[in-house]
Parts: structure tokens; C-alpha cells; sequence
């Protein structure tokens, strides 16, 4: 059912919504309910599920528990859409080998846990602050070139190297993840991808779904071959232990972190930051795409509107329930699918952006909560994270490079530098050599020293001739 009992929209106006400024939108009431999101959602419900793969080998916490986590913070991206920020949300994706390493860095148990949330706190504050200032160019754009190049290097070194080290993801299961490996590489970036979309009907409605059909397809290859264990079927609901979520890994129940750890974890959050700043200018861009494509509909997005919910969102998981990825403005492939159906079609086909845009989560989430497709995949949840950082890896390399086109040898040097250390040292590390770097090698001292006299000369020269006159 597609329609709500609503005020309409006019034409080329925003969706109608309540409660002021906050843009209060509700199913039935401000939106009505896309399917096809809905059934793509929950589908794609393997990406957020490898996640949990990650928290277990690195905080310890039990698959049953994991899932908990991944199923209650799917639902807080719902936050978004449901207050007026069009972004379809994420993780801050792109830094998830250096939060391991980071984390690593402390004793595993309740410290490693305090040092989680401690990370997750920071980001919220910085969120906050830029959030609130409308300060969010500022930092990134005072920040020099080759760091923010750097940083992305850094995270997409660590990200490869981190599936293929030798305690890699890539070497439990290499003939399944490699297949997985090449055919999302071919259809998402691959030369002849395109003409196959343009081609082929099956091909570009396959291909909107990112990553899901590669990691099905390999899943079932990977079962076949021996690689992947079967799956053990568990067909009753996913239960959330909120209580046990409670005492074991908030600060109710292991304590406030010492300052000492956020002292430590704001070089990582400040690395998080930039990272996710970049995902914010993407999805303003396809945004703007989407209201040229769609005239009848103006799609509004408010940076700190983003930046506000994306710190309320990290606040609340660090009181209460660390997650390990963080949470982002944007997921680019979900924005991207969306976005995709919503433009190529009209009014009549889908009334609404925000109908796909919220079904996608509530698909997604809904699926998550079903014993048989979470027990169906869980088997492949190191697939799913493989493919994940391997793809987000290139895509990180490939922006970093995109960055440093026009830049110098000298600010490519200082990126590949940067981005070495922070890959093997960590945040603090890359980020303290990057502003060395930068001071020593492309500061120009002498031209700022040269111009302070010019201007102390050209003031007395003035003095002089008031005095004359």
C-alpha cells in the first residue's frame, strides 16, 4: 500500500511534516509505504549483519549479542528520515580497521569497552559542535590537502592489508571471499559494468542491489565447496537482551571511561570526522541530482541538521551500547539505490522520496529481527565484512588519489607518508606526522615572514608621509 491519509504535497514543494522545525514525518501520515524498498532492505540486511564478525573477534561480545547491536542501531537510522534529514545513514565505514587497531591498543574485557566508548563519546561531541555552530567546512576545509588525502590512504591501506594479513578474513574462507571479491568489483566498477546496465534489463536490476548478489552468490559457492559451514536454521524471533546490553557494556554497568582514554581517542575521532565529512558533501551532491531529476518534489538537506542527529545517535549508543563502526551521515549504496528507483520514475510510481527512504531501513530492520534469514546467513558474516572493507578500501584509495590530481609532488609525498603511518601506527601517529610534515615541508615560512615586513615597511612609509604632509 503505497498511499497516506495526509496533507498532499504541492508541486515542487517539500513533503508535508509536523512539529515545526523538526520535520516530524510519519508512516501513513506524511509517507506511504514502498515495497520494492522495502523487499531491497531486507535483502541487504547481510551488509549491516558482518559488522557483527568484527565486534566479536575484537570486543569478544557473543554473535547473539552482536546482532542485538547491529538490529537496534539499523532502527536509529530510521532517526533521520523520520526529522527531516533525507540521508540514508551508515557507519563511518572507511575507518573501521583503524577503530580495530585502536582498540587493540587496550586490554581486551571492560577496558577495551571504556576505550569504545570513549571513541564513540568524542565523535558525538565533534558531531555536536559542528553540528550546532554550522561549523562543518571549517574544520575539514582549514585542514591541508595531503592530510585529508593522507587520512583516506591510511584508511584504505589498513583496510586491505587488514583482510589479507595473515590473521586476515581473506585466508578463512580465500577461494569464497576472492569469487565474492571479483564479481562485486565487476559490477560496481568494472569498464564494461556500464554497457551491461544500458544493455541489459537483468543486469542493472541486478547491479542496484551493491554487494548483496556477489555475497550470495559466493555464500552458496562457498557451502558447495566446503569453505562455509551450512547454515542451521532458527525460526524464531531475534531476541534483544537490552538488560544484559546494560550491564555488561555501558557505562551503567562497567563505568565512565578515564579522561586519559579520550584524551587518547580524539586523534582517531578528529581521523572519523574528516572521514565522515567527506560522505556529507555525497550525499548533498546526489541530493541535488535527485531535486533536478525530480522537479515535483524539493528534497531538502541541512548539514547540521545531519550532524545534530548523527551526534545524538553516537551519544546514545556510547551511554549505552558502543558500536564498533560508529555511526555516519550516509551510506552511500543505499542512498545510491534509492535515489536510483526515486529518479527514474514519476509521481504516479512513487509519490515520495521519503517513502523509499524510510522503507529501505524499516525492510532492512524488520529482516533482521527474523531467526531464519539472521540464522540463514550467519555462516557468511566474514564474507560479508570482507567484501565490505575490500570494497571500501578501493573506493577510499580511489578518492584519495581523486583529491591529489591537482596537487603537487610534494603534497603526494606527504599523503603517501601519512597515510603509511596512520595505516600501521595508528590515528595519533598518521595525524601528528602529517602536521609536522606540512609545517616543515609546505608552510612557506620565508614568503609569511617576507610579507609581515612588507607590511610593517609600507605602514611606516604611510606614518612618514602622514607627518610630511
Amino acid at each position: 500500500m503505497r498511499g497516506y491519509f495526509g496533507k498532499k504535497r504541492e508541486h515542487g514543494a517539500e513533503q508535508p511534516a509536523t512539529l515545526g522545525s523538526l520535520k516530524l514525518r510519519l508512516p501513513f501520515v506524511h509517507y506511504g509505504l514502498e515495497f520494492p524498498d522495502w523487499i531491497q532492505g531486507a535483502i541487504l540486511c547481510v551488509v549491516p549483519m558482518g559488522i557483527t564478525a568484527v565486534m566479536m573477534d575484537t570486543l569478544g561480545i557473543p554473535f547473539e549479542l552482536a546482532i542485538a547491536f547491529v538490529i537496534i542501531n539499523n532502527f536509529m537510522y530510521l532517526l533521520h528520515t523520520h526529522f527531516g534529514d533525507p540521508a540514508i545513514a551508515g557507519w563511518i565505514t572507511a575507518g573501521i580497521p583503524l577503530y580495530v587497531s585502536f582498540l587493540n591498543g587496550f586490554p581486551a574485557g571492560e577496558e577495551r569497552i571504556q576505550a569504545l566508548i570513549a571513541l564513540q563519546l568524542m565523535v558525538a561531541l565533534i558531531f555536536f559542535v559542528m553540528g550546532i555552530c554550522k561549523g562543518a567546512d571549517v574544520l575539514v576545509k582549514r585542514v591541508p590537502v595531503s592530510l585529508k588525502a593522507g587520512i583516506l590512504l591510511g584508511a584504505a591501506m589498513a583496510a586491505i592489508l587488514g583482510e589479507f594479513a595473515a590473521t586476515g578474513r581473506v585466508w578463512k574462507m580465500p577461494v569464497t571471499i576472492l569469487i565474492g571479491a571479483a564479481l562485486g568489483f565487476f559490477m560496481m566498477f568494472s569498464t564494461s559494468a556500464g554497457p551491461l546496465r544500458q544493455k541489459y534489463g537483468l543486469f542493472r536490476y541486478i547491479a542496484q542491489f551493491g554487494i548483496a548478489v556477489p555475497f550470495t552468490l559466493a555464500y552458496g559457492f562457498g557451502i558447495l565447496i566446503g569453505e562455509v559451514s551450512l547454515p542451521v536454521l532458527n525460526w524464531s524471533f531475534v531476541a534483544l537482551p537490552i538488560g544484559e546490553i546494560i550491564a555488561n557494556y555501558s557505562i551503567f554497568g562497567i563505568g565512565f571511561p578515564p579522561m586519559e582514554y579520550f584524551l587518547k581517542a580524539l586523534p582517531l575521532a578528529i581521523a572519523a570526522y574528516i572521514i565522515a565529512f567527506g560522505d556529507i558533501l555525497v550525499v548533498s551532491t546526489l541530493l541535488k541530482s535527485a531535486n533536478q531529476a525530480r522537479q515535483d518534489e524539493k528534497i531538502a538537506f541541512n548539514p547540521s541538521r545531519n550532524s545534530i542527529i548523527v551526534s545524538f545517535r553516537n551519544f546514545l549508543q556510547g551511554l549505552f551500547m558502543p558500536y564498533l563502526p560508529l555511526s555516519g551521515p550516509q551510506w552511500t549504496a543505499g542512498q545510491v539505490l534509492v535515489l536510483n528507483r526515486y529518479m527514474n520514475s514519476n509521481r504516479q510510481q512513487i509519490d515520495s522520496y521519503w517513502g523509499g527512504a524510510t522503507g529501505i531501513f524499516w525492510g532492512m530492520s524488520i529482516a533482521l529481527l527474523l531467526g531464519p534469514i539472521v540464522s540463514l546467513f550467519q555462516p557468511g558474516i566474514h564474507i560479508g565484512m570482507a567484501l565490505t572493507m575490500l570494497i571500501q578500501g578501493y573506493l577510499c584509495g580511489y578518492l584519495a588519489l581523486e583529491i591529489l590530481k591537482d596537487e603537487g609532488n610534494l603534497q603526494k609525498g606527504i599523503a603517501v607518508l601519512v597515510g603509511a603511518v596512520l595505516a600501521t601506527k595508528g590515528a595519533a601517529w598518521g595525524l601528528g606526522i602529517g602536521i609536522v610534515l606540512w609545517l616543515l615541508l609546505e608552510k612557506d615560512w620565508m614568503t609569511a615572514g617576507r610579507s609581515m615586513s612588507e607590511v610593517v615597511i609600507v605602514s611606516e612609509d604611510s606614518t612618514q608621509a602622514k607627518k610630511a604632509e
